[in-house]
């Protein structure tokens, strides 16, 4: 008996055939029909584990890369939350840095408008003290030309009462 290998339809047809060549070989008492249904139903049932097998390894070959996928997605999305975190730090600090310096601009020119004030404030304040002094120059000097006069004039009135008083 020369060995042919014949080539068996596998999968869920080559089971089903199998089945029927081992039924078929029993119910006829054709034990060679029987085995070789027997081998095409286990090398059937392999073949579809291992396609089984496989497309579970394919399936989890696949999970596994979308899990690296999400753990880069993951990576990448925290690093840009990180670099958007600090680009807001650094705005912060520029608009933190922009209003003290508006802040301490604001400051200076109400101090220097304060002091200016105060300046301007001191110098009326002396003009009218200078003012003060100049009228109260003005009626002491005329005060005094008064009295002067009065007295004069007294003078003149005593001098005519009694002439002799004033020799």
């Amino acid at each position: 008996m020369t060995e042919q290998r014949e080539r068996t339809t596998g999968g869920i047809p080559g089971k089903v055939l199998g089945k029927v060549k081992e039924m078929v070989g029993s119910a006829t008492n054709h034990d060679e029909l029987a085995r070789e249904g027997r081998l095409q139903e286990a090398q059937s049932e392999s073949e579809l584990e291992a396609r089984k097998d496989a497309a579970q390894a394919r399936r989890r070959d696949a999970e596994a890369q979308l899990h690296s996928q999400q753990t880069e997605t993951e990576i990448q999305r925290e690093r840009l939350e990180n670099e958007v975190a600090a680009q807001q730090r650094e705005q912060r600090i520029e608009a933190d840095r922009d209003e003290a310096e508006r802040r301490a601009d604001l400051e200076r020119n109400e101090n220097e408008a304060s002091a200016e004030s105060e300046r301007e404030a001191e110098r009326d304040e002396a003009e009218r003290i200078d003012q003060q002094a100049t009228q109260d120059r003005v009626a002491a000097t005329e005060e005094a030309a008064r009295l002067e006069r009065e007295a004069r004039e007294r003078e003149q009135v005593a001098a005519k009462i009694d002439p002799e008083e004033q020799a």
